[in-house]
């Protein structure tokens, strides 16, 4: 009865005038942030903060939520079109999401992340209403070793995104790992790879990498296209935005464990949030997966399972929020502070104490979506149309986008050379076989793997047993150990596998001396490209 009083109460509330204005512009905002690189749904909610000063609480609040998962809904639409992440934790959307633009399947692509989006919000919402206190409590069973467990079984995942080669996919991994040590260190203050330069002393931002790994990348490795258009671009019916019967169907079971896997993710303070849940979630979908294969060529898995996975999180990240008054990222900080400005202590009692804003808040929510369901629709043929636009006045605009959006970030045209360095780096590792998505996962996990790592050492006295005492890290690590040794059992055993066909092969041949010399080549570079 009490969650029924509640939403009536919310229901109420939401559906003023006023907080139904507020919120349709707080989502049309962060569409619009999503979509255009580099702004980020951060430094929109900072500049927008001050306007909310003159409101009510629950109304700035509906506001600045929408702001932010607007942004997760606008984010992939620049990461399928034009391979260039809206938001960091769209990023992974790159991987498929661009090769079915490219296969002509943008339609499709964009319909079932607006679909993905707004179910995982969905489940997101509802388990928000039912559950919060209660997980709000669980979260705050996780300590320093948990996390830290966690964030290594997250890296661990990653391998899945290279399978076919877990060496290179490791040393990816350990390549975005170093990338995120610069900076000053948070524990003692001292400056690492740093080389003296005062803008390297926060480090290097996450848009700034994910911007120069796909959009900087995109845009060299196309550069001999001189004329045509996108070879995805054709006329889009409305017909033509419905994916076919094995797409809808590969893409259901993707969509729930996406959001099962961002609601858990969200819920926790520090995990890293959206780029951490969709990360995870395309990682899950690969090993699950019978054709991983099919992963990086347009798989309608590696967008369904992230994008539900990323709004998801970005719902669930309130629970902490605003029933333990323990923000998850500088989003929800933001969110606190403007609690707080408002008079409003967020923590157990909030729900009892200011019913309105609470039950007003988690409807909202559902409101915020459906708007952006019915924006979104209507607006995918619109997007399609960029792919009309010539190679030779699109790239040029993804340039200035990019240049802009990093401009943006720190008001630094350091970071526009930091962009165009990491873009060229990024290109000529990516020739030699590397792979994008592990590089901005170690980059995003690796201070937070640090953090925990440090911290945990400082309690424990430096016994590493603290990781494997308690329940909760035992299980990460424990299932990080199994990841593993699966993982090498399949290579060895697809190695097995590939040997006894070159034999297989090399007997059909038959002996003599006319046996084509180039075949164990021919062989060797086969087995390279697979």
């Amino acid at each position: 009865m009490e969650i029924l009083d509640g939403l009536q109460i919310g229901f109420a509330t939401a559906f003023t005038l006023q907080n139904l204005l507020y919120c349709f512009a707080g989502v049309s905002i962060g569409m619009i942030v999503g979509v255009l690189p580099g702004i980020g749904h951060l430094a929109a909610i900072s500049l927008l903060m001050p306007l909310t000063f003159h409101v009510p609480a629950t109304s700035a609040l509906v506001m600045l939520a929408g702001i932010y998962y607007g942004a997760q809904y606008g984010g992939s639409i620049t990461s399928i079109l034009l391979n260039i992440p809206g938001t960091a934790s769209s990023a992974v959307i790159c991987l498929d999401g661009h090769p079915m633009a490219r296969n002509g399947r943008a339609g499709p692509a964009l319909l079932v992340t607006t679909i993905a989006s707004f179910i995982g919000s969905c489940i997101a919402i509802l388990v928000l209403v039912l559950l919060a206190p209660p997980l709000a409590r669980v979260a705050l069973a996780f300590h320093s070793a948990d996390y830290f467990a966690m964030m290594l079984l997250g890296l661990v995942a990653s391998g899945a995104l290279v399978d076919e080669k877990p060496l290179i996919g490791i040393a990816s991994v350990l390549i975005g790992l170093v990338i995120g040590l610069a900076g000053i260190d948070v524990n003692s203050g001292a400056m690492r790879f740093t080389f003296g330069v005062p803008d390297m002393f926060n480090g290097i931002s996450i848009i700034v990498l994910a911007m120069a790994l796909f959009g900087i990348v995109e845009v060299i490795s196309s550069v001999g296209r001189t004329g045509g258009i996108h070879p995805g671009a054709k006329r889009l019916t409305f017909r033509g935005l419905m994916p076919s019967r094995e797409e809808t169907r590969r893409s259901t079971a993707p969509i729930l464990r996406g959001a099962a896997l961002g609601t858990g993710i969200g819920i926790l303070p520090g995990a890293g949030g959206g780029s951490m849940a969709s990360f995870m979630a395309y990682a899950v979908e690969k090993r699950v997966a019978r054709e991983p294969g099919r992963f990086g060529k347009g798989a309608i898995e590696g967008i369904a399972a992230p994008e539900s996975a990323n709004n998801a999180a970005a719902q669930s990240a309130f629970i902490p929020t605003l029933t333990l008054g323990i923000p998850g990222d500088a989003i929800m900080a933001l969110m606190l502070g403007a609690l707080m400005i408002h008079g409003i202590m967020p923590g157990p009692r909030v729900v009892t104490e200011s019913p309105e804003l609470f039950w007003g808040l988690a409807v909202s929510f559902l409101v915020g979506n459906l708007m952006l369901l019915v924006l979104n629709i209507p607006l995918i043929q619109v997007w399609v149309k960029i792919l009309q636009i010539p190679y030779r006045l699109m790239f040029p605009a993804i340039v200035l986008l990019i240049a802009v959006g990093s401009y943006s970030i720190g008001r630094s045209s350091f970071d526009v050379m930091m962009i165009a360095g990491l873009g060229f780096a990024g290109y000529l590792l990516l020739g030699l076989g590397f792979s994008a998505a592990p590089i901005l996962l170690g980059f995003i996990l690796g201070p937070l793997l640090e953090e925990n790592l440090r911290r945990s050492l400082v309690v424990s006295r430096g016994d590493f047993a603290v990781f494997v005492e308690r329940p909760i890290s035992a299980t990460f690590v424990a299932l990080s150990v199994a990841m593993l040794a699966w993982a090498v059992y399949s290579g060895l055993r697809r190695r097995k596998e590939q040997a006894a066909a070159e034999a297989a092969a090399t007997e059909d041949d038959g002996p003599g001396a006319d046996r084509p010399a180039t075949h164990p080549m021919k062989t060797r570079e086969e087995r390279n490209l697979r």
